[in-house]
């Protein structure tokens, strides 16, 4: 049997995704990159590629992976966003706030982590 492509592609666009909050976690030394998205699995093995390659934009952390490797990394879902049924839902609102919860109870802001504090 064929494979159906544009089947699987439609299913593929169909198919809802997890949005919510993750982290890259340094097991070694506790710090983490906290990470909002609206497809929050595919942001975090995103970050894993960059850094498998040596092209992470956040040098600090690509450093202390390629000091520690892979081995002292984790990558973490910690909080989902379930999407309202509403006609136009845009989630932005919501997974901001979310993001903004995550980041008060964590505090992942340099020098104890590798996000960037925030401007005033």
């Amino acid at each position: 049997m064929p494979l159906d492509r544009k089947a699987l592609s439609r299913e593929y666009k169909n198919t809802p995704r997890t949005m919510g909050i993750g982290v890259v976690r340094n097991t070694a030394n506790g710090k983490v990159l906290l990470l909002a998205g609206r497809d929050i699995p595919s942001l975090l093995n995103r970050h894993l590629a960059q850094l498998r390659l040596g092209a992470h934009r956040n040098q600090e952390l690509q450093q202390d992976w390629l000091g520690g490797g892979e081995k002292s990394f984790s990558f973490e879902v910690l909080d989902t966003l379930t999407p309202k049924d509403t006609p136009g839902y845009d989630p932005a609102d919501d997974l901001r706030a979310l993001e903004q919860l995550w980041l008060e109870k964590l505090a992942p802001f340099a020098p104890a982590g590798y996000n960037p504090r925030p401007t005033s």
